[in-house]
């Protein structure tokens, strides 16, 4: 019933963590938008598992087939399927998981839900249902550059209490991509990395903040009172595994301001609308005003720390458990595509309607 996100650019993900193969389904795309593996497979490299000592060491190369909607290197306006085998499976680390709660996974939520899961490798709740949505999203913001110019960005911008303040107008994908922590800023990039090996060596993990910039959005994206942009960006960052907060604009920090202090100001220029700050992050009332989106989203320490934990079993016995197999101590690294993916589903789809409904000029 949750599998589906989107209005008119749709997308559904679909397998578990150890099953054959995962992926998604995207419906709604264009025609006539040129697209191949090669268009969606870097985002899928830059999401990918054992790209550096500071994620899970689990081999994936994540090789995407495009399974249907695509003839002659254009998308046919038919739903596109794509599909991501499955190639490191090490279901046995996961036994004690059949029939012991894992502390903070969704182990137990989903037994009370269904009655019937997936432990291996935590299944549909896993980070590996990810790759479909990146997958999804390299499609999507192959949309947006082409038709629109629009750019996102997103970088690591706090590991536990160690933060980076860049500035969201000239970060560059090149910048995060230089460290692999994925902060633009190379000597707080190296605080940053320092807090996560040390968590890894002491079996534990840490959390942190991913920062995204979205340019180039024209006014008039986003929906009256339930599909405002920011909500719909909101929930789209909150799917995320390990997500545990949202901000937009000045976010909690504009609460200590007056209304005078934060207001933006307007004024013309080039007989465009602007404003003098941006406070708002790009949007007011859920509709984009042309200025730089921006947001961050929270994420907690990773819940498999190679500690013992109390915990219960299936039929309600006291016992203890302790982590197994390969983990991210941070899972911050691997956000940052996954945040920039959600972005743009988000915003194809707003674009779209936004086209159905806009009057011709």
């Amino acid at each position: 019933m949750g599998n589906t996100f989107g209005h008119l650019f749709r997308v559904m993900t679909w397998g578990e963590s150890h099953g054959p193969a995962i992926g998604a389904v995207i419906d709604g795309c264009p025609p006539l938008l040129e697209l191949s593996e090669a268009d969606i497979q870097p985002d899928l490299d830059r999401r990918a598992p054992g790209q550096s000592n500071l994620v899970t060491q689990r081999k994936e190369s994540d090789t995407v087939q495009i399974v249907s909607g695509v003839f002659e290197g254009r998308t046919l306006g038919t739903p596109i399927s794509l599909s991501i085998a499955n190639e490191d499976q090490r279901s046995g680390d996961y036994r004690e998981v059949a029939t012991k709660y894992r502390p903070s996974h969704a182990d137990y939520t989903y037994d009370a839900k269904y009655g019937h899961r997936d432990y291996r490798g935590g299944g549909r709740t896993s980070a590996r249902e990810t790759a479909g949505r990146v997958a999804a999203g390299a499609i999507a913001r192959k949309l947006l550059v082409g038709r629109y110019a629009v750019e996102i960005v997103a970088w690591v911008s706090k590991v536990e209490r160690v933060s980076v303040d860049c500035d969201v107008e000239t970060v560059t994908r090149d910048a995060v991509e230089r460290t692999p922590i994925r902060c633009p800023d190379p000597a707080i990039a190296a605080s940053m990395i320092a807090i996560v090996q040390k968590a890894r060596k002491a079996g534990n993990s840490v959390g942190g903040v991913v920062t995204c910039a979205i340019r180039g959005c024209p006014p008039g994206w986003g929906e009256p009172v339930f599909d405002r942009l920011e909500a719909d960006l909101a929930k789209a960052m909150m799917s995320l595994p390990a997500s545990k907060g949202f901000e937009i604009g000045s976010g909690f920090a504009g609460t200590d301001l007056t209304g005078l202090e934060h207001n933006d100001e307007f004024y013309m220029s080039d007989g465009r609308v602007r404003t003098h700050t941006n406070r708002s992050g790009g949007v007011q009332g859920g509709i984009t005003n042309g200025e730089t989106i921006y947001f961050r989203t929270a994420f907690k320490p990773t819940a498999t720390v190679m500690h013992e934990q109390r915990t219960v079993t299936r039929d309600g016995q006291d016992t203890t458990i302790e982590g197994r197999g390969r983990h991210d101590p941070c899972v911050l690294p691997r956000a940052v595509p996954l945040i920039e993916a959600m972005a743009a589903l988000v915003l194809a789809d707003h674009a779209l309607r936004h086209e159905a409904i806009s009057p011709r000029r």
